[in-house]
């Protein structure tokens, strides 16, 4: 009898835990709206800035894919959201249980659950980012923000507003793991995240003007620019700081599940 069990029970592998944290991503209606929400935003407010731009209208120095990216930053906070759900969602159901239950080792669904959402995200912000420069430039191409994918800078500055819109995202999963709140973690990113960088932003001390460029948003926003942005940090280091944004905010709940027992 216990050879055949050890026959017939499948092995737990990270493949087995990917697959499932990919089902329980995709099978829940909340996945759906944000992603929804995230991409009409993104489109919805970048096709407005096309139509309504001129050439004369004051914003002839904004960088082109910015222009055309506004949208993302409204987008980004959904993405956020979904995260946060991603995480903190399951200790809200209790789903939670059944997953470390499944999974006694623990670790690897975090890391399961943040590979998942990365993938995800990523590829359909790369994907929306493109679709709406593309439908932006439609109705700017007789304007001086025209422009093509094949310019200087233009298409790594999608594909960074695409990978710093997901590691923000990844940075609100973290948050949703360690507080294991939806309200809270969500109270948390808005508040720690968009909001105190701009208060701090707006002191009169150079140092914490300098400190500020390598906050997240503010690295994303250095990362989704086609040109230099005056006063940001440079396109590696704001990636590198996100990256060691992400990463913190990953490590906590990691420490967390090796302590409690849930």
């Amino acid at each position: 009898m216990t050879t055949l069990t050890a026959r017939t029970t499948p092995a737990l592998t990270h493949a087995r835990v990917l697959r499932s944290e990919w089902h329980k991503l995709w099978t829940v209606r909340s996945t759906w709206i944000t992603v929804l929400t995230a991409v009409a935003f993104v489109l919805g407010v970048g096709i407005l800035m096309g139509a309504t731009y001129t050439s004369d209208g004051g914003d002839s120095d904004v960088d082109t894919v910015v222009l055309s990216l506004y949208g993302s930053q409204l987008g980004g906070v959904a993405l956020a959201v979904l995260g946060i759900l991603v995480t903190a969602g399951e200790y809200a159901t209790g789903m939670i249980r059944a997953s470390l239950t499944a999974v006694p080792r623990r670790l690897p669904v975090l890391w399961a659950k943040a590979t998942v959402y990365t993938a995800t995200v990523f590829a359909l912000s790369f994907a929306t980012a493109l679709l709406t420069f593309l439908a932006a430039q439609l109705f700017l191409s007789d304007t001086d923000q025209a422009a093509s994918l094949t310019d200087d800078g233009v298409l790594a500055a999608l594909a960074g507003n695409a990978a710093g819109v997901t590691l923000l995202g990844v940075l609100a999963l973290g948050l949703g793991a360690t507080l294991r709140s939806v309200p809270g973690a969500i109270g948390a990113f808005v508040g720690g995240v968009l909001i105190v960088p701009e208060i701090l932003g707006m002191l009169p001390y150079e140092a914490m003007d300098t400190a500020v460029r390598y906050f997240p948003t503010q690295a994303v926003g250095a990362l989704g620019s086609a040109t230099p942005l005056p006063g940001a940090a440079s396109p590696g280091t704001a990636l590198l700081a996100l990256l060691l944004w992400a990463a913190a905010a990953l490590a906590v709940p990691a420490l967390l599940l090796r302590g409690r027992d849930v």
